[in-house]
């Protein structure tokens, strides 16, 4: 909290004085190494916490395993590409208020007008290995970054 305050009011306070050739702002930047310190104790301390957190997969993999509603997305992009009307409201309605099971999750997918080879595609999909484009994305993130 501390680094957010002093680092901001360097950032809104500098700019003016420069800009009116104020000779209050050697006074603010005698500041800059206190505020980036507390900075750095700030990370620090983040970085300490995040050591501490322990990542229980088994817990994860439960989650993941009751929610079958993720892979809304995949059966809307199927729906869409076979140009049935309404993809978005089917799943909503299918998904929205209420937890999605496998069993109704096989129940909607087979009452589907789309080709077998496609229900057979959804059907094999599980909550836990359904990553959609986020890798896709993920990559293209990172080259326009670079």
């Amino acid at each position: 909290g501390i680094s957010s305050t002093n680092l901001g009011h360097l950032a809104a306070k500098l700019p003016v004085s420069r800009l009116q050739r104020d000779l209050s702002d050697s006074a603010a930047m005698r500041n800059y190494g206190a505020a980036l310190a507390h900075s750095f104790l700030a990370l620090t301390a983040v970085q300490r916490g995040l050591e501490r957190v322990a990542v229980n997969r088994a817990a994860l993999q439960a989650d993941l395993d009751g929610a079958w509603e993720i892979l809304a997305e995949a059966a809307q992009t199927v729906l869409r590409k076979h140009h049935i009307p309404a993809a978005y409201e089917k799943l909503r309605d299918l998904t929205r208020g209420t937890a999605l099971t496998r069993a109704a999750w096989q129940e909607f997918i087979g009452a589907l007008d789309i080709p077998a080879a496609e229900k057979e595609r959804l059907l094999r999909l599980r909550p836990a290995d359904y990553v959609g484009y986020a890798a896709e994305l993920a990559r293209g993130c990172a080259d326009e970054r670079q």
